[in-house]
């Protein structure tokens, strides 16, 4: 690192910030109408319908307040978010989070191209006659579709976030009319009474506090990436309001219609399988057809569009020359390979569920650090101009604040060491417990530290 500051940390002055209440609206909406929000809508359902649909509301509610704060810092600052951490980890400290922010939003990638590749199998087996996923000889198509989903990902992210907020605005469109679509498919063959009613059978149950952590998991993951497009506002308020309410509106909607259409699949089969949840098999099971899986592939498009933007700023934040639209294409390659894990684990829901307890242990800390730093500590003010000088006011010791990294391994501990107690996992979860502690712990070690 030198004293010059890379083109990724100068902020992008208001003159130059053109994205409007609709785009802001659209991009986060976009965000969650995707295949991964239709599958915990799914999951969720092992919950019974009323405790899903609370849960789902409440904890996702919690975790866009951290959006719409890290929403706010990316208007005021006109930077990324790991580009933020620096604020609060350390010039060099900050690559932790970067390396968080790369490994979950190419995480997220390849759920939802995993399942679009799904989608892209149905289609070879009802277009060419190919074997699908799960039947003899299903693999290759499984393959063809991850390789396909990938150069679909790589021409979404060619021209960087003006290609991506044109899927977006694209992509919203269409995926409306398609869960409409499928609503009424549902509700054609069950009364949303006979949903409401629903009984999960009891070995398949899942706890309250389990479901909050599950669902947090998901949405906290967005909240790192907050920034990375309210910087590109020149209005407080669509940098708040709009987050909020697009990632709201997107989560409660496509994992209500998952949650709807698995409880459907299982009150007319007779069997509830988790594994079952993913739109692709639920279309297929709904007799959608072909243009319901074309469909799933271009959600894939909108929601990794937002993942890949995540991660290709983060790798951007440790490798200050490496332009956007080339780190963009490093985590196309790295999902791609990711992607081929569960053909390997043998479970795709197994899979998702460890990734989702990494998710909740590594951001939950690193948010609350975030947050707690502007907020608590820097009185809502950071001096952009010292972000990437060696022995600026960021530089702490070394180039790494010990406060910020003691906090984020003891967030770690605290996590591992909590969420499977029954008292968590029957109750409230662990996840924003863990948040709740890592805040009071790195604002007393920041005063104490700088005491000494």
């Amino acid at each position: 690192m030198t004293e010059q500051q890379s083109s990724e940390i100068t902020p992008i002055p208001r003159a130059a910030r053109h994205t409007t209440y609709w785009d802001m609206f659209a991009t986060w909406v976009g965000a969650n109408a995707n295949n991964g929000t239709w599958f915990v809508g799914g999951v969720l359902a092992a919950c019974g319908f009323a405790v899903a649909m609370k849960v789902l509301v409440l904890s996702s509610a919690l975790s866009y307040v951290f959006l719409s704060l890290v929403g706010y810092i990316g208007y005021h600052t006109g930077v990324s978010t790991m580009t933020l951490a620096r604020a609060s980890f350390g010039e060099r400290g900050s690559y932790l989070p970067s390396l968080v922010n790369i490994t979950q939003f190419i995480g997220w990638t390849a759920v939802n191209t995993f399942i679009a590749a799904q989608s892209v199998s149905l289609l070879f087996h009802e277009l060419l006659g190919w074997p699908a996923w799960g039947k003899a000889g299903g693999a290759w198509g499984l393959i063809c579709g991850i390789l396909i989903m990938s150069v679909l990902h790589i021409i979404s992210v060619a021209s960087g976030s003006r290609s991506i907020q044109l899927i977006e605005r694209i992509g919203i469109i269409l995926v409306l009319i398609f869960v409409i679509w499928e609503s009424v498919a549902v509700f054609k063959t069950v009364s949303f009474t006979q949903i409401v009613h629903w009984q999960v059978p009891v070995k398949q149950q899942m706890a309250t506090g389990a479901a909050i952590d599950y669902v947090a998991a998901f949405n906290l993951a967005w909240v790192t990436a907050g920034a990375d497009f309210t910087r590109f506002t020149a209005d407080r308020n669509n940098a708040i309001v709009s987050p909020f309410c697009g990632a709201m509106v997107g989560v409660v909607w496509f994992a209500f219609i998952g949650l709807i259409s698995t409880i459907g699949i299982a009150i007319t089969s007779g069997i509830y399988d988790a594994n079952n949840s993913d739109p692709s098999t639920i279309a297929s099971k709904l007799g959608l057809g072909v243009i319901a899986l074309l469909v799933i592939i271009l959600t894939s498009m909108t929601a990794n569009a937002v993942n890949l933007l995540g991660a290709g700023s983060a790798l951007a934040n440790i490798f200050p020359k490496l332009s956007l639209k080339h780190a963009l294409w490093v985590v196309v390659a790295l999902a791609t390979l990711v992607t081929f894990i569960p053909m390997f684990v043998g479970s795709f829901l197994a899979t998702f569920e460890t990734f989702l307890d990494y998710v909740a242990m590594v951001l939950g800390p690193t948010i609350a650090i975030i947050c707690t730093d502007f907020y608590l500590l820097a009185h809502r003010h950071y001096r952009v101009s010292e972000f990437g000088k060696v022995n600026g006011a960021y530089w702490y010791r070394g180039g790494v604040n010990p406060a910020a990294i003691i906090t984020f391994i003891a967030g770690v501990v605290i996590f591992l060491a909590g969420h499977q107690l029954p008292i968590f996992v029957n109750t409230i979860g662990m996840t924003f417990i863990d948040m709740l502690l890592s805040a009071a712990l790195y604002a007393g070690l920041s005063r104490l530290l700088e005491r000494k």
